[in-house]
């Protein structure tokens, strides 16, 4: 069995604002075969609390706005460290990097299938700059 379709649109939204709040280590797992309660895991650092909590409030408006969905439930582990959204078809985790390292999610889930993430601002920030470099070359 795989991630729904609907469960893939919602992790590649919280993936993305996530992104959008410089979040890195983007990690999505299929967790079909595993886990009968969710599909995907969407793991993600952020450098400091205060941007856990920038990124967790991104990603609650994205799915709210976009999605028309909130969290079932929302759960914090070690104060600021570890934020945890259940929006049933996905998991979100937001961690602190040092959290992160510390619980090794990503180890406990590694044969679980990736999802290949592509964070769509920069893919658009590149082809920005591949459209302004070849307008220079185009002055000269």
């Amino acid at each position: 069995m795989t991630a729904s379709e609907t469960a893939m649109t919602l992790a590649f939204s919280a993936a993305q604002a996530a992104a959008d709040k410089k979040a890195f280590a983007i990690n999505l797992r299929d967790v079909t075969s595993k886990i009968a309660l969710t599909d995907v895991f969407v793991i993600v650092s952020a450098s400091n609390e205060r941007q856990v909590h920038a990124v967790v409030d991104a990603v609650e408006e994205r799915l709210i706005k976009e999605h028309d969905t909130r969290p079932l439930r929302r759960e914090g582990k070690g104060g600021d460290q570890w934020v945890l959204l259940d929006y049933n078809e996905i998991v979100v985790h937001v961690f602190h990097q040092e959290a992160r390292d510390f619980y090794g999610l990503d180890g406990l889930w590694k044969d679980c299938p990736e999802i290949e993430f592509v964070d769509q601002a920069e893919v658009e920030r590149e082809r920005r700059a591949e459209v302004s470099g070849a307008e220079d070359e185009d002055e000269r």
